[in-house]
């Protein structure tokens, strides 16, 4: 009798094992081929291939885990599925247990149904995080910070997303001259630097869809008459290709200070002026 009851957890033991190898090369082989897909199709934004095939990882992987568990549960208790199936009380307990994990979920959900990002975008979340999106799953976002540390983030703790990637990107930088700069003189300057960025830079301009620049580098004006009590502010913009936005930003700011000092044209510097009461004592 010992014999037959060692065998039959040995049986049971050996079949927990066949399963979990069966799941584990189920979840590589849809991976596999989702990702041979993608790589032989170009339908869809390369962005969102990577966004969609992260997904069904995901997807997979707590598919077969859940499953995995269940399966193992089943062997210890009679009737399982009849208990699964009314087990109503046991639903809503577990329900109150596990709503971050639903929330997590659900927002998830949400941030790749209203396409909010996709892998790959270089974002700020709640405005504290930096970093390139490296993967989207059901419950958590993975972003990797400028310095190279990974961020991982609930997807229920994601209140607001800032997305660089999203078609187009203004270039805006601003210039702040000291008040003893003629504005004539910095207009025509900054004009003329103009000129030279759509030249420079023209291919990282937006375009329409006749390959018309939408939006050229230009000199927007004079956006503050006394910025930080320091000097005339300047605007420069230019609407580029997301993907470009941090090259055109780098280089416009480069060429723009070339011109400033090629000019003479003095920015503002921070001053602090102290007054000093003496006292005469007779």
């Amino acid at each position: 009798m010992e014999q037959v009851v060692a065998f039959l957890k040995e049986y049971e033991l050996l079949k927990v094992i066949i399963v979990a190898i069966l799941l584990a090369v189920s979840v590589f082989i849809i991976n596999f081929f989702i990702r041979k897909f993608f790589q032989r199709t170009d339908f869809i934004e390369e962005r969102k291939e990577k966004t969609i095939e992260s997904l069904i990882r995901s997807v997979t992987r707590y598919a077969a885990t859940i499953g995995f568990i269940l399966y193992i549960i089943s062997l210890f208790v009679e009737n399982f599925g009849s208990i699964l199936a009314g087990a109503g009380v046991a639903g809503i307990v577990i329900g109150f247990g596990a709503q971050s994990l639903i929330k997590d979920i659900l927002a998830g959900m949400f941030l790749i149904y209203e396409k909010q990002l996709h892998q790959g975008d270089f974002i700020t979340i709640n405005n504290t995080f930096n970093g390139t999106v490296e993967e989207i799953g059901l419950r958590s976002l993975k972003v990797r910070e400028w310095s190279g540390k990974l961020l991982t983030i609930s997807n229920g703790e994601i209140k607001q997303i800032h997305n660089y990637n999203i078609d187009r990107m203004r270039v805006i930088e601003r210039v702040v001259t000291s008040f003893r700069e003629d504005p004539e003189k910095v207009w025509t300057v900054l004009e003329h630097t103009c000129e030279k960025l759509n030249q420079e830079l023209g291919d990282y301009l937006k375009r329409d869809v006749s390959n018309t620049i939408i939006e050229p580098f230009h000199l927007f004006g004079i956006t503050s008459l006394n910025a930080n009590y320091r000097g005339y502010e300047y605007a420069i913009i230019g609407l580029v290709d997301d993907q470009h936005y941090w090259n055109a930003a780098k280089e416009a700011r480069k060429i723009i200070a070339k011109a400033l000092f090629d000019e003479g044209i003095q920015l503002a510097e921070e001053r602090i002026t102290l007054n000093q009461n003496k006292k005469i004592s007779t």
